[in-house]
């Protein structure tokens, strides 16, 4: 990469820390880009993941699902709402830790056409994914992207399975973004992580569904103050009500925990509240 001070050196590591029970790394976009890239430099197969309330509500629930993120190289956050709950608990984690696809699809995407890396997109109808993609190439003139429909019988040893990594092996693909929906996605990458090239893995969610103009684009402003949600919900309520106005309830324990176990460390010797 022409950049050379977007490299990790020895000792500069992100920090990474445990909230709300799972372990996330203080990511910036181009700390993230960074991390991309040197697993692409590497040549080695590498998972990078993402954490929101969603999947911390799923992650207290299927144990798959919790194999997978321990095999991530790092899980970067995605969702404010981790930044608030890392605030309360007296974490160092920012805003610009907090990095969302939307965001950062495009400055990826720009790194990825000018390294000259083959990403290959796995997710979408097949339309979607063809418009998506055709949107992202314009926007970055010699992009090598391909997608894959993400609609397709998964099991593991199935034909349809087979086919989709003899095309990701056949494109010669050093950047994967799985766009299938949680927990599928990450079901799908541990079920064949064995079988994957070495490239960079990434949980890409409705990236390319968002470049379509398949799902409206929130404000951005809405993401800094933490209302995404809320235009998510508004653009899609059949399929997210549950996930934005159910499953909170059932991470709220989690976080009165932590609470109070932050205070206990802070005030060991306190027998109550002040």
């Amino acid at each position: 990469m022409a950049n050379s001070a977007w490299r990790y050196r020895p000792g500069e590591e992100p920090q990474s820390y445990r909230l709300l029970g799972v372990r996330v790394h203080a990511l910036s976009m181009e700390a993230l880009t960074a991390a991309v890239a040197e697993g692409v430099w590497s040549g080695q197969r590498r998972i990078i993941a993402n954490h929101n309330l969603h999947s911390i509500y799923l992650h207290q629930r299927d144990e798959k699902f919790r194999s997978f993120y321990k095999r991530a190289r790092f899980v970067h956050v995605d969702g404010m709402s981790l930044i608030l709950a890392a605030r309360l608990l007296g974490l160092p984690l920012r805003p610009e830790h907090r990095v969302t696809y939307v965001d950062w699809i495009d400055p990826l995407l720009a790194t990825a056409a000018a390294e000259g890396w083959r990403v290959l997109f796995l997710g979408s109808e097949a339309q979607v994914g063809s418009r998506g993609s055709a949107a992202l190439r314009q926007r970055h003139p010699g992009l090598m992207l391909e997608t894959l429909p993400g609609f397709f019988d998964a099991t593991r040893d199935g034909e349809e399975n087979r086919a989709v990594l003899r095309r990701i092996h056949a494109f010669g693909t050093q950047l994967l973004m799985v766009g299938m929906g949680m927990p599928r996605q990450e079901h799908w990458i541990l079920d064949n992580l064995g079988d994957l090239p070495g490239c960079v893995v990434l949980t890409a969610g409705a990236a390319v569904d968002y470049a379509a103009g398949a799902i409206p684009t929130p404000p951005r402003w809405a993401g800094r103050l933490g209302l995404e949600w809320g235009f998510r919900l508004l653009a899609e309520p059949r399929r997210l009500w549950r996930r934005y106005l159910l499953e909170p309830w059932g991470v709220f324990p989690l976080l009165a925990t932590e609470l109070v176990a932050a205070r206990w460390r802070q005030h060991p010797d306190s027998s109550g509240w002040d």
